[in-house]
């Protein structure tokens, strides 16, 4: 590594790695649809073309010890609450990290299954980091389109050598696509699916990345795609940036606290924008919004259609806005203890689980305990549905033969 980038953050203190939990004891197979992972130094290596090689992204050491990730010489740094889990508390800051400061889990797949295996989760769904733009914004936003697309392209081709294909049965593949052209995009989309990917994320609300919203034609390529190779569209809570805050709000605190609110938005977005009514095969996963707001929104919904009159505008008359939302879309749920009850408003099958290992939201190495007191009073068939059989149906993943509880 060379030292060629200085960002001025002073590199405080850090401490040791906590010890190796004792596995936990697994009552529950367990299929996380939000799990997410720190790019190693040599993703890209070997994957862009000859042309582009010297221009691919790449992890340089800066003046204060940082570790970063450079593309066309600009610095973007992966954040320590990013890769929290296994981080004495005093060290979960915002700050740049260095790759031997979080669990190697977080950026190696060998680790990262024996990491599962500790917190008890059979299969993951892996987003990517802050070097995609997290939604796979960074790429799209670069000047050379070329280098951009190759940039979308070889991550994919990481992720399904390395990540995915070390432990197929383990880890959904899931993709990012190249968002300033749709066509192109659509082509990734489909040029994976034909490979084995079944899952896609894009900011879920572009046009506060400078995009088209949500509304307009732009996007069709994209939603066609996805509906025709039954990829599913992962939606992820603030791939689009935090919510908008007044002057002088604590930005991480209340950011994080509007999580749900968030989902609430962009979930009422995608649904009006019609697309889920025109293409009734598009699957959506809100990813890390929880599930406290949907029963919320469906009677609103009701109301909409039922009393009020403003819901006159919506597209397809042969079937309402709420029977959409849980015909086209799935809610992910970390720790939802006081809203479980809403299950069947929302439709058990339309309800996922997540870990979020390894953010600062995550349960590991807790997850089964979690998760026990979650549900553990439910019909047996609901605790399948919710731990793994809705995910493994909607992601078309394998389960394991011996099928917990």
């Amino acid at each position: 590594m060379v030292r060629v980038v200085k960002l001025g953050i002073k590199r405080p203190a850090t401490r040791p790695l906590l010890p190796d939990p004792e596995p936990r004891e697994v009552r529950h197979t367990l299929f996380s649809v939000d799990d997410h992972l720190m790019e190693p130094p040599h993703t890209f290596e070997g994957r862009l073309p000859a042309k582009l090689a010297e221009r691919a992204p790449r992890v340089v050491e800066t003046e204060e010890g940082h570790e970063v990730w450079v593309i066309e010489d600009t610095p973007y740094f992966q954040v320590g609450f990013m890769c929290v889990a296994g981080r004495p508390r005093e060290d979960h800051r915002v700050e740049p990290s260095r790759y031997d400061e979080v669990r190697k889990g977080c950026w190696d797949i060998h680790a990262r299954i024996k990491d599962m295996d500790i917190g008890g989760v059979w299969a993951s769904v892996n987003f990517p980091s802050g070097v995609t733009g997290f939604g796979g914004t960074l790429f799209s936003e670069l000047e050379d389109h070329e280098l951009g697309l190759a940039c979308v392209r070889a991550w994919n081709d990481w992720l399904f050598e390395e990540w995915h294909g070390s432990y197929p049965d383990r880890i959904v593949p899931l993709g990012i696509t190249f968002l300033t052209d749709p066509q192109l995009g659509a082509a990734e989309i489909r040029r994976n699916a034909k490979r084995g990917f079944t899952a896609v994320t894009m900011p879920e609300q572009p046009h506060k990345q400078g995009l088209p919203p949500i509304f307009d034609s732009y996007w069709e390529p994209i939603i066609q795609a996805c509906a025709e190779t039954e990829t599913v569209m992962n939606l992820h809570v603030g791939s689009s940036g935090f919510a908008s805050m007044p002057p002088g709000a604590p930005l991480l605190e209340l950011g994080a606290t509007l999580f749900q609110s968030m989902a609430f938005d962009s979930c009422a977005e995608w649904l009006w924008s019609g697309w889920p009514a025109r293409y009734p095969e598009l699957k959506i996963a809100m990813s890390e919004g929880g599930i406290a707001w949907v029963a919320g929104l469906i009677d609103r919904l009701d109301n909409l259609m039922a009393r009020s009159g403003y819901g006159s505008g919506w597209p397809d008359k042969s079937i309402s806005p709420s029977e959409c939302l849980r015909r086209n879309f799935w809610f992910c749920m970390i720790d939802d203890p006081s809203t479980i009850s809403t299950k069947d408003a929302i439709g058990v099958e339309n309800i996922l689980f997540e870990s979020d290992f390894p953010h600062g939201d995550g349960t590991w190495p807790d997850t089964q305990e979690v998760m026990q007191r979650l549900l553990g009073n439910l019909p047996e068939e609901e605790i399948r549905m919710i731990a793994h059989e809705n995910a493994a149906k909607l992601y078309r993943h394998p389960v394991p033969a011996g099928i917990r509880p």
